[in-house]
């Protein structure tokens, strides 16, 4: 059977200022592909390659030129699903996670029915909720503040907050008057660095976050620094989750850094790992090693963050997930992802709306 191939790009506007260690982020670019066979137009799969600034390796200039060749190399060629697929993960890609990432999720919605069903489980069948930490995003205290204060009412019991903007005993603040109002037993903290510290600063920073029994911080230094991220999981009373530390990492250097590091929690985002199928293989080398892992959004629409979530649940994690950001943009695709009560659902009395996108062959 062979299958045709759509693109369309979509800028998502913020509804704030999201700041983090790394700068402000206002609005970002998303390709959404679509995937059907020739005889069933109607019928399609939907994926999406959102690459974000500073992190992704294959935020480059020519990735929408690069989406098009393959656009067209799909619809010349007359692919059927198997060689799709081994196209997908040949070398060619290996440098475009975002793209794999997209690529993956439509074959897969598209083999299921082309329903935005990525894996038929009962996170899509049966509402069955998955729990989620709230994210707090940089800012004035105010405005940190204030996000605090919501995500608390809406029934989080795990807060992750991003630290490194703003001044560290400010963060502090916000993080004590957190934990002056609920135990660790009633809510969990997290604090997210970016890699903000310094190797000779987060030693001092680490201690003090020890004092609020905060659960664990992700990424205290910069990628790269095998050698002093090592000394810190080592020392560290805080527990520490590597995220930005994985980003690029080939299939033959990813069991070398987690022996060298030795971490307590990697944390995943299939859009900069390259996929569902390179997020498996870490998942394989956490279970070989005992190391706890969660997932994390990076940032994509509804239609990334959906083929995340399915994915998720797919795994049967039970941790608090990073999957709070449908809520971020003006103009999200609507779709029946719905959060109450700190979890992300999947609502059968919601549909999607793709009316925003202009799809082109």
């Amino acid at each position: 059977m062979s299958l045709k191939a759509e693109c369309c790009k979509h800028t998502l506007n913020f509804k704030f200022d999201a700041g983090t260690s790394r700068g402000v982020l206002r609005e970002r670019n998303s390709w959404f592909i679509k995937l059907f066979e020739e005889s069933v137009p109607e019928v399609f799969g939907l994926g999406e390659a959102s690459p974000l600034k500073g992190l992704s390796i294959d935020f480059k200039p020519e990735l929408g030129s690069l989406i098009n060749r393959i656009i067209d190399q799909i619809n010349a060629d007359e692919l059927g699903y198997n060689e799709l697929e081994k196209f997908i993960y040949s070398a060619p890609l290996e440098n475009w996670p975002s793209v794999v990432f997209a690529l993956e999720t439509a074959l897969k919605d598209l083999q299921n029915g082309g329903q935005r069903k990525i894996y038929p489980n009962d996170f899509y069948e049966k509402e069955a909720p998955i729990l989620m930490n709230g994210l707090i995003w940089m800012g004035s205290e105010e405005f940190m503040a204030g996000q605090i204060e919501k995500k608390l009412e809406e029934g989080f019991s795990t807060v992750k907050m991003k630290i490194g903007a703003i001044d560290f005993e400010t963060e502090y603040k916000l993080l004590k008057s957190m934990r002056d109002s609920f135990s660790a037993k009633d809510l969990t903290l997290r604090v997210d660095a970016n890699g903000a510290f310094s190797p000779e600063q987060a030693p001092e920073i680490l201690e003090k976050l020890a004092k609020l029994e905060i659960h664990s911080i992700e990424q205290p230094i910069k990628a790269g620094q095998w050698e002093d991220m090592a000394r810190l999981c080592q020392k560290s009373p805080v527990p520490i989750a590597l995220d930005e530390e994985l980003i690029g990492i080939k299939p033959k250097k990813r069991e070398e850094l987690l022996d060298q590091i030795q971490p307590q929690f990697l944390i995943f985002k299939p859009t900069l790992l390259g996929g569902l199928k390179a997020t498996s293989e870490w998942i394989s080398l956490c279970d070989l090693k005992k190391i706890n892992w969660w997932m994390t959004s990076a940032l994509e629409s509804n239609i990334g963050l959906n083929a995340i979530a399915q994915f998720t649940a797919e795994t049967g994690n039970k941790l608090p997930q990073g999957l709070g950001t449908g809520q971020l943009y003006h103009n999200n695709i609507p779709s029946p992802l719905e959060v109450k009560n700190g979890q992300i659902f999947y609502s059968k009395d919601a549909e999607w709306d793709f009316s925003q996108l202009n799809f082109k062959s």
